[in-house]
């Protein structure tokens, strides 16, 4: 059949190719949960690796439970009005989303174009649930060592319905692809104060970075600092875990950036090389600090450099080119490498860093973008329209929309996460007691250890969920740096 004889009333038909990378990317980015857990867990002391790991797998249970039943309609269904959030009812159990197509293109019988394809709802619901799952795990690094674990998991399903899923239905949703009406950062022509272009996040800078770290400073405000803090060591007691961790991260980011593209093209390849680029630089940088200012460059910190460079890649992996990448991960290093000190100046105890570096992070990539934009990016290179950055001549109407948009997910975040927290904290309890605290979160909320320190030969009968007595003794302690 010619191309000529394709009209518009051709039927949608599933892109493979396409179909196949989304599915693929999907699950690299839900291996990057385990990889946060590894990643979280070699960075807490040894009476709370069980702990801080399982807060990053309820997740995966609470989130994905709640995604099928409401989240990917309140995401993705029409705009229940002002570009806020969507309507979950719509598209309740994630009715009438499986038998969609998006991406479709129907053929234009007078320039001989043939349809395109796209891909099935239920890949889109696949890749997008990821996303959710993991930007809910991130805000459990701020809390290590103290959290109830029955009141997290209750957090993980109010904190998505009421915060995630709208931010993500802010910046996702864009009118015409699988929402019919979506959300403001997405959708709107014009900055809503400053005017110019609408704010770019690819990815999920604002949606899942800036919005995990200030959820993160939130509760580490409500829950109040860990015992001992600024006083005793709480330095990460598996190094190990930490770099096996930042390595599955790596892999899997693959997917969260270049998957962002829905498709396997000249976009999706750029985005690779962005997100490559940006993550070397970024743990170049973080090293060359440490050097500097401690005299050491620390495994912790190379591992701290790669997450740093990925954060901050996220939103722009798809309008900068491969030279601003390359700026964006030095500044996300440098600065997260500094800004993990906030926490002593200030005096909020973010156990694991997530202001630092997912705070931190995503602004720098995002506001970065309103100065590296460019059409020589990923997006460009592909035949779409970019508006230039402010070192590319395109004046600053794209830096205000930048800031506009992280500093509205930025604020929504912390507001509402705080009132969530401090709900919960008055109801439930969301800190353990400080004997609970001080004995260990694995053996109080969970009745296991990580590690079995009991030599050999010893008491004959114990349980394998008993801390023996050396395990205090053996237990190696300590702050992340």
């Amino acid at each position: 059949m010619s191309a000529t004889t394709f009209t518009a009333a051709d039927a949608p038909f599933v892109d493979t190719g396409n179909t196949a990378w989304v599915l693929a990317a999907a699950a690299l980015v839900l291996f990057m949960t385990p990889g946060l857990a590894l990643f979280y867990g070699g960075m807490v002391r040894t009476k709370s690796v069980l702990n801080m790991m399982m807060m990053s797998f309820i997740a995966m249970g609470t989130v994905g439970t709640v995604w099928v039943l409401w989240g990917y309609s309140e995401t993705f269904g029409p705009d229940a009005g002002g570009g806020l959030v969507g309507n979950p009812f719509t598209h309740f159990g994630l009715s009438g989303v499986l038998d969609q197509i998006y991406g479709y293109v129907p053929a234009n019988a007078a320039t001989g174009t043939a349809a395109s394809g796209g891909i099935p709802g239920a890949a889109f619901v696949a890749f997008q649930v990821v996303f959710a799952i993991i930007a809910v795990a991130l805000v459990s690094g701020a809390i290590a060592d103290r959290a109830k674990f029955t009141t997290w998991t209750v957090f993980t399903v109010v904190w998505a319905t009421l915060v995630y899923f709208p931010a993500a239905h802010w910046v996702f949703a864009f009118s015409g692809y699988a929402a019919e009406t979506g959300g403001w950062i997405a959708n709107k022509a014009q900055g809503l104060l400053f005017g110019g272009a609408g704010a770019y996040d690819f990815a999920g800078g604002t949606a899942i970075h800036i919005n995990a770290g200030a959820a993160g400073l939130a509760l580490a405000l409500v829950l109040g600092k860990r015992i001992g803090f600024k006083k005793d060591p709480m330095r990460p007691h598996n190094l190990t875990l930490v770099m096996i961790g930042a390595g599955i991260l790596w892999f899997g980011w693959f997917g969260f950036n270049a998957g962002s593209a829905l498709g396997a093209g000249t976009q999706a390849a750029g985005v690779w090389v962005n997100t490559l680029g940006a993550t070397c630089t970024a743990m170049l940088g973080w090293l060359v600090v440490e050097k500097f200012r401690d005299g050491h460059a620390t495994s912790l910190g190379a591992a701290s450099g790669v997450v740093a460079g990925l954060v901050a890649i996220t939103p722009a992996c798809a309008t900068v080119s491969p030279i601003g990448a390359l700026i964006v991960g030095l500044a996300a290093g440098v600065g997260c490498a500094y800004a993990v000190g906030l926490k002593f100046r200030f005096g909020f105890d973010d156990s694991l860093d997530v202001v630092g570096v997912h705070l931190v992070g995503g602004l720098i990539g995002t506001i970065l973008i309103g100065f590296l934009a460019t059409k020589g990016s990923p997006t460009g290179t592909a035949g779409l329209a970019v508006n230039e950055g402010l070192f590319y001549g395109g004046g600053a109407s794209q830096l205000w929309a930048q800031l506009e948009g992280a500093l509205s997910v930025m604020v929504f975040s912390f507001v509402v996460t705080y009132l969530i927290g401090l709900v919960l904290h008055k109801t439930m309890g969301f800190r353990v007691s400080a004997e609970d605290e001080t004995q260990g979160v694995d053996l109080a909320q969970h009745a296991e250890t990580a590690y079995d320190l009991m030599p050999l030969g010893g008491r004959i009968g114990a349980s394998a969920h008993t801390t023996p007595s050396a395990t205090k003794a053996t237990e190696t302690t300590g702050a992340n740096a």
